[in-house]
């Protein structure tokens, strides 16, 4: 599989990726609407992206413009291949491998992202695990920034049940890929 850069000024540079279904990077259609949606909200953004895999979507935001990009992934297969995509793309303090577990290190990241992008595997109850820390009051997502979830159908959020503050932008699907930008209220 060939995962290439959009937009930016890494425009066209090829990511490298795990061959079978062990990754399942976020298809370039996907990633180009996400940004699109995004496109006056990335310049200058601090970003995270959990469950990197290859970097697909936290080198995209690089790409077009975020001042900071911290990367979590725990497969060590996946790690070593974002380790390369990172480097090829240019040491840069600002676009940094940060941790390992995302549930270890969420709760030390209150309120420091404009944008948070979760791309956990499917069928493994990430979203329901991941919601506390993501919607509750110590959420790694700034006042007025943005958090993006792609899920299988039946773990994606409900709009119904988003906690006070939150508003549902957004949402798609490609294939089984099911895609949610929220944005939390200022004030």
């Amino acid at each position: 599989m060939s995962v290439a850069i959009i937009a930016g000024k890494l425009r066209g540079k090829k990511l490298q990726t795990a061959s079978g279904a062990s990754i399942r990077p976020t298809p370039g259609v996907v990633r180009e609407r996400l940004f699109n949606w995004l496109a006056t909200e990335i310049a200058g953004a601090r970003v995270l992206d959990l469950f990197a895999g290859t970097g697909a979507l936290g080198l995209e935001a690089w790409s077009r413009g975020a001042e900071r990009v911290d990367f979590v992934e725990s497969t060590a297969a996946h790690r070593r291949i974002l380790e390369k995509n990172l480097a090829s793309c240019g040491p840069d303090a600002k676009i940094r491998l940060l941790g390992r577990d995302a549930l270890s290190v969420l709760p030390s990241l209150v309120r420091q992202y404009d944008l948070v992008l979760a791309d956990p595997p499917f069928a493994a109850g990430w979203p329901a695990r991941l919601w506390p820390l993501l919607l509750g009051e110590n959420s790694p997502v700034r006042a007025g920034g943005w958090l993006y979830l792609e899920a299988n159908a039946a773990e994606l959020w409900r709009e119904s049940e988003l906690p006070a503050g939150w508003e549902w932008y957004r949402a798609g699907r490609c294939g089984d890929s099911h895609y949610v930008l929220l944005h939390l209220q200022e004030g």
